[in-house]
């Protein structure tokens, strides 16, 4: 394990003995002990959680629709976080097809531009209210190919933080990039998760256990 562990809240089955593994990242102000609490809702037997914690409860400053510019350092050292946490689970010996992400909100912008980077064939990933970052799309950051890989995109079409239009083009670049995606809008609602977000994760998880 990397010295950056102390960082990182862990559930479920320990790496070591687990077969998959899912990494959940919170949102701004918010705890990795928060997101894991969701993994009680989740068809997630056996798989290790890894939950990592921002310092200061927050992965950047800014917006994600802000220049990323101005979200440096923090953007890239949250990308590393997460990079780094891959590496530990792949190195126990789980395949990238078995290792899973969800993010929320600011959680879910980290992870959609941490997948976009590093595209390959994961498990799936679960990204709730968020899209990927920048005020502009730089799409010669994004490479890789995810060969599949099944990724729900849920959020408000009124979310305050999350724009309609940069979820519409994160799914856009997700199915370029070869993912499959399943793109859920909720009229007129809050940003929070849905009951209907966890119930097509679980339908994704399920699947998976075929």
């Amino acid at each position: 394990m990397h010295r950056h562990h102390k960082n990182v809240a862990t559930a479920g089955t320990p790496l070591k003995e687990a077969e998959k593994a899912m990494i959940l990242i919170h949102g701004r102000g918010a705890t990795a002990e928060s997101i894991l609490e969701l993994a009680g809702h989740l068809r997630v037997e056996g798989f290790a959680l890894l939950a990592p914690q921002a310092a200061g409860y927050t992965w950047y400053p800014y917006s994600f629709m802000a220049p990323a510019s101005q979200n440096e350092p923090g953007l890239s050292t949250a990308l590393e976080v997460i990079s780094l946490i891959v590496q530990d689970i792949t190195e126990a010996g789980i395949a990238p097809e078995n290792v899973y992400f969800l993010g929320f909100s600011q959680g879910a912008c980290l992870t959609s531009e941490y997948l976009a980077r590093n595209a390959q064939r994961y498990g799936g990933a679960f990204l709730y209210s968020g899209g990927v970052i920048g005020d502009e799309i730089n799409r010669s950051n994004y490479q890789g190919d995810f060969n599949g890989t099944p990724v729900l995109l849920g959020c408000s079409d009124v979310d305050a933080h999350v724009p309609l239009h940069r979820v519409k083009d994160t799914t856009a670049i997700f199915k370029e990039m070869g993912a499959d995606v399943t793109e859920r809008i909720y009229p007129n609602a809050p940003h929070t998760i849905f009951q209907d977000e966890i119930e097509a994760t679980n339908r994704i998880l399920a699947s998976a256990m075929v």
